[in-house]
């Protein structure tokens, strides 16, 4: 079974750690990225978000959030499956849609 608690890395090289998975799903962490608008310093953003609850055997689906408030107007969302292969070794694998605040409703279409 995949446990989302845990250190994971990227093909970025930003790191994740996930800590107080709740009986719920709720789970939060933080998320430090080395992709980050203000160069190539690291940043430290907190994350939040669920998981959904299997039985003993399956892959688990999950999303969070990120608000990177050190170094951005900006909020990511994840969505996510966790998996593990023939050796044990767990994989998230996961999509994101990444929303910057903008001055108007007119500049909409450039925010996501």
């Amino acid at each position: 079974q995949c446990q989302l608690n845990g250190l994971w890395r990227n093909d970025q090289d930003s790191l994740m750690e996930i800590s107080g998975l709740r009986d719920n799903g709720d789970f939060q962490g933080q998320y430090l990225t080395r992709v980050t608008l203000s160069g190539d310093c690291a940043q430290i953003s907190p994350l939040r978000g669920a998981q959904q609850h299997l039985g003993e055997e399956g892959w688990p689906t999950f999303a969070f959030t990120v608000h990177w408030d050190k170094f951005s107007n900006a909020t990511t969302a994840f969505v996510g499956q966790c998996f593990v292969d023939a050796g044990g070794k767990e994989t998230l694998s996961t999509m994101w849609l990444l929303r910057e605040a903008v001055g108007s409703l007119e500049e909409d279409w450039k925010a996501t």
